[in-house]
């Protein structure tokens, strides 16, 4: 048995940086964008590049292992050069790969990430076999027997999946934490309703939400920066549509304005842990699995727990690679301890 088994995506992320991106913002009446920019036609200089292994399955499932859970994965590979990066970053993490599908006939995931001066990022994606994960893949006794199953953003044909793993999971008594992605979302809120049913934890970022529920977070309200006072009611509207269970703790993050949380009572609020930022990749996934880890850890008090979730983002934020900056609960602790000021509030 397992602490936690994850199923997700695994990539090999290619990180070029380059000094000449533009950031456009382009504005209309109901919403503001933002587009990294190079000039058309030219050759642009690259600054920096390094490579390095990512998806969300794979950079949760390292997470976990890292903050001492007994951890397993579940992900789909091809035969190629790229699978061989996969499978040689985890030579030394203490993850449980027995439970992977490598399919010689398809090719490894591959993305390009194009990180702006500001830390943030563009990604080209190639999905690969991470798109068609089939029911017939997964080990389904391995599920039965972890205490979590900690489902990551997937895509493609492999989100057919995800009812039937949450479904079963849940009937056999295993924690379900869904991180939800576009993919899924995008299929429509009533097949997104089934997962929610069946899912104890719930994360999405505040874009996906608004995805999700189709509530639009209307910018005359809008802060101009993060408060300990007020979630958004626009916000709260999401947190109530997206609470389908009693139990269910739901998760909203903010980027740069925080993260809140709602438990049907009350609300959270948890601002950045601040430090440097050099690429964004991985602040998600660190995030989530940290939250669902700390609970634990925690005696289940969530705004400690979205509290351990900043920290841990914040490290993985601060060096290029999506698992690079992960820090263990003893490190988090400490960071936490020298910032006794950095706090979150609970709000109605």
């Amino acid at each position: 048995m397992c602490d936690v088994i994850t199923i997700g995506s695994a990539t090999m992320d290619v990180f070029v940086e380059s000094d000449d991106a533009n950031i456009v913002s382009v504005y209309t009446k109901n919403k503001k964008s933002e587009f990294m920019s190079y000039p058309y036609g030219a050759k642009v200089e690259i600054t920096d590049f390094t490579s390095k292994v990512g998806g969300g399955g794979v950079n949760t499932a390292m997470n976990f292992a890292n903050l001492g859970l007994k951890t397993s994965a579940i992900f789909k590979i091809g035969d190629d050069i790229y699978s061989a990066g996969v499978l040689d970053a985890f030579k030394d993490k203490n993850v449980d790969l027995s439970n992977i599908i490598q399919d010689k006939t398809i090719s490894t995931g591959f993305s390009i990430i194009l990180v702006s001066f500001q830390g943030d990022r563009t990604v080209l994606a190639h999905r690969g076999a991470n798109a068609l994960i089939k029911k017939s893949d997964i080990n389904f006794d391995a599920i039965k027997n972890a205490k979590l199953l900690y489902i990551a953003p997937m895509n493609g044909d492999s989100t057919k999946v995800l009812d039937d793993i949450a479904t079963f999971a849940h009937e056999n008594n295993v924690y379900v934490c869904f991180n939800a992605g576009s993919s899924s979302i995008k299929r429509g809120f009533n097949y997104l309703k089934k997962i929610l049913e069946n899912a104890n934890i719930v994360v999405m970022n505040k874009e996906e939400a608004s995805l999700a529920t189709q509530i639009q977070v209307r910018p005359d309200t809008s802060k101009e920066k993060f408060s300990e006072e007020l979630i958004h009611p626009d916000v709260k509207e999401m947190f109530k549509k997206l609470k389908i269970r009693d139990y269910q703790i739901i998760v909203i993050t903010d980027g740069g304005h925080g993260a809140y949380a709602y438990d049907g009572e009350n609300y959270y609020c948890c601002p950045i842990f601040n430090g440097p930022v050099v690429s964004t990749l991985g602040a998600g996934d660190a995030f989530a699995s940290t939250f669902c880890a700390a609970l634990g850890r925690t005696n289940a008090d969530i705004g400690k727990s979205l509290m351990y979730a900043s920290v841990n983002s914040a490290g993985v934020v601060s060096e290029f690679g999506a698992t690079q900056g992960l820090l263990n609960f003893e490190e988090i602790e400490e960071a936490l301890a020298a910032h006794p000021e950095y706090k979150y509030s609970i709000v109605g």
